[in-house]
């Protein structure tokens, strides 16, 4: 089927995933390397192989459901050349053009159409979009850097600050060691009240798989204090009180397996 219309099954059911990733707000992550979040650079990077994610329709849903610009951009650049080979691939491009949420995913589609998938309009698409993911990165990093000076010279109410600190991480698409490396520094401050701390735990959840072992990891070598013991507790309550979670989803997912398969009498 590959061959003949461009989209394999493999790449249907990637696209499947990364629409539940969507959904449920999980991060999507490099195929193979769990601990390794997708980012922009590497949909921009045509050395590294994605993988199913290579498909047209796992692009194609990047390209259109992503939240974020430099992620749309970028998967919509790297399908771009594949969109001339094959009659169904170009109109899923098209598609795409109609449906994404963003102007300049639009714009870039509309570029590479006018220019009937010329190789150097191609290449002006992903240059312009290296840049724009750089320049992105620069102004996300100038807002945390102008959220945090906000909190600590008292003009912003803490819980106002964590709720913005973790949209920004988000959004700009941090990699997991920088945003572990800025929630660590935050927990381990002097400067930082208490209650800030503990309002960033309660979303701790809310962080991606390696952020939060690398928190663990790092509030566990801290040196010992009363301020770190309180926040190693924490740690484990959240741990602890997670497993519990998953074990009891894990025990009722078994208990109605049981039941569909015998029925109910």
């Amino acid at each position: 089927m590959s061959e003949k219309i461009g989209i394999s099954r493999d790449g249907i059911n990637a696209a499947l995933v990364i629409k539940e990733s969507y959904r449920t707000g999980n991060p999507i992550c490099v195929p193979g390397e769990p601990a390794r979040i997708l980012l922009p650079e590497h949909l921009i990077n045509t050395d590294l192989d994605l993988v199913h994610f290579e498909d047209p329709l796992p692009l194609a849903m990047m390209a259109t459901r992503d939240p974020e610009s430099p992620m749309a951009l970028a998967a919509v650049t790297r399908l771009s050349p594949k969109a001339c080979h094959k009659d169904l691939i170009t109109g899923v491009y098209q598609l795409v053009g109609e449906k994404t949420r963003h102007p300049l995913v639009k714009r870039c589609i509309d570029v590479v159409r006018e220019n009937d998938f010329n190789p150097k309009a191609i290449a002006f698409v992903r240059t312009r979009t290296s840049l724009f993911i750089v320049e992105t990165r620069k102004q996300y990093a100038n807002a945390l850097k102008a959220l945090l000076r906000a909190l600590l010279d008292g003009e912003m109410p803490s819980s106002e600050f964590v709720s913005q600190f973790i949209q920004l991480t988000e959004a700009g698409n941090l990699r997991s060691d920088v945003r572990q490396k800025l929630v660590t520094s935050l927990l381990l401050s002097e400067t930082v009240r208490p209650g800030i701390k503990f309002l960033m735990l309660e979303h701790f959840n809310s962080f991606p798989l390696p952020t939060r072992q690398g928190i663990i990891q790092a509030v566990a070598k801290a040196p010992e204090s009363r301020h770190i013991d309180v926040l190693q507790e924490e740690l484990r309550w959240i741990v602890s009180h997670e497993r519990q979670k998953k074990q009891a989803d894990k025990k009722l997912k078994g208990k109605s397996a049981i039941v569909s398969k015998h029925g109910v009498h």
